[in-house]
């Protein structure tokens, strides 16, 4: 049997329930990746879960690393554990992280906080590093997460600095013409995400790092849609600062911590605004005063989270071995089956597509409007199908490449599709 277009709607399987089955029993078959979906913990069960772009599943293997450590660990090694291996954890994990997803280099990747504190410090940093007093500007755009909005507005709040809004298109997201448009002599640093959390559109992240550098300013990229989902080569691009959360498509788990990449030109006497003590050149000196450890390591605070990362690691050893090109591809089947379902089911029930249909403008999820779709999304939860509501009326379907399957997607919309009400 010849595999299945992955991209373009199938005419032969826009019809009846069993054709569309059928051709998603056929791509099931005809995944390379599909062997990786029983690596997580309940893919065996009929539970459809289209919020991978939320929290992902947790791996197999991530109890017994866990149960490992802290009866090896933190339970036989106690406070050695810092010394032999927990202090070097959050670099380690990070250049593997820069490795296998970001497309960077060692020593700009560490682990560290949450993506609020991360994109803070990096947008503190990214200001610090202009070093012109006439660069007063902050661009970000309108349909951007709140917490990218918010520290945005407080920061420009704390510096006297003033705010240029894109007005995004929320069915879209910010494209190369509007950033160029919206950058100029008074532009200090850009913040964007690549992936729009709405839509799931994708920005041009090479473009429009190249025109605000033509502008003269730096940029500060948020990865938390795209890590893991989407290939990635952030030294390639020239990227000056970039954040990402681990608990989406690198499951490791709720709250898990954060990442912050910094390009290694910035690294040289850049400084980050939260002096803490592990951040410090010598951290166990405890002395007076505060001199930040040279390289990526100064842009920690606190103490690392060492549960978050030990479940990550599991993921990230995934991603090594199956590559990301492959998990972007699948991304791509993944996306286009959703939307063949659409077109055939919900679209014809009122359902609106809020999701670019060009695969290369779109990340590993969509979204689709409806004003019955709070009510909707309630009572598909009661059933073992899990998406995520996006108000006013949007569902965001997110597939997570190692962990969704295309049965799996089937069976989702076939249920959003039985409870749409009827005219």
């Amino acid at each position: 049997m010849s595999a299945p277009n992955p991209h373009a709607t199938n005419p032969q399987a826009t019809g009846t329930s069993d054709a569309l089955r059928q051709r998603a029993v056929e791509l099931d078959a005809a995944d390379p990746l599909a062997g990786y979906r029983s690596h997580f913990i309940g893919t065996e069960t009929d539970l459809s879960y289209l919020d991978g772009n939320s929290l992902g599943r947790p791996l197999k293997r991530t109890p017994g690393d866990i149960s490992t450590f802290i009866h090896e660990g933190w339970g036989g090694r106690l406070i050695r554990g810092w010394d032999e291996e927990w202090l070097e954890l959050p670099q380690a994990i990070g250049d593997q992280l820069g490795r296998a997803v970001l497309g960077a280099a060692p020593g700009q990747t560490i682990i560290a906080d949450s993506t609020t504190v991360v994109l803070y410090k990096l947008i503190r940093a990214a200001l610090a590093a202009v070093k012109d007093p006439t660069r007063t500007e902050i661009v970000l755009d309108t349909d951007n997460f709140p917490t990218d909005r918010y520290l945005v507005e407080g920061i420009a709040g704390e510096e006297g600095l003033t705010l240029r809004w894109i007005d995004a298109d929320p069915s879209s997201g910010v494209t190369l013409d509007q950033v160029r448009e919206a950058v100029g002599p008074a532009t200090a640093v850009v913040l964007l995400s690549h992936v729009a959390y709405r839509s799931g559109f994708l920005a041009d992240l090479p473009g429009i790092t190249a025109a605000v550098h033509d502008a003269g300013a730096l940029v500060v990229w948020d990865l938390c849609h795209s890590a893991g989902s989407v290939e990635l080569e952030l030294d390639a691009c020239g990227v000056d600062f970039a954040a990402g959360c681990t608990y989406k498509y690198l499951n490791g788990g709720p709250g898990s911590p954060a990442f912050a990449y910094v390009k290694a030109r910035h690294l040289g006497g850049l400084s980050q605004p939260i002096w803490g003590w592990m951040g410090r050149k010598d951290a166990f000196e405890m002395g007076p005063g505060y001199e930040a450890a040279p390289g990526i390591r100064g842009f920690l605070s606190g103490t690392p989270a060492i549960f978050g990362m030990i479940a990550m690691r599991g993921t990230l050893d995934l991603i090594e071995e199956a590559g990301m090109p492959a998990i972007r591809e699948k991304s791509r089947r993944l996306t286009a089956y959703a939307l063949e379902l659409h077109d055939a089911w919900l679209a014809p029930a009122g359902v609106r597509l809020a999701t670019p249909r060009d695969p290369e403008l779109r990340g590993s999820h969509i979204t689709v409007d409806h004003p019955a779709f709070r009510e909707v999304t309630a009572a598909l939860w009661e059933k073992d199908v899990i998406p995520d509501f996006r108000a006013p009326q949007g569902i965001r379907i997110g597939l997570s490449p190692l962990s969704t399957g295309f049965t799996e997607v089937h069976r989702g919309m076939d249920a959003i599709r039985a409870l749409l009400p009827a005219d």
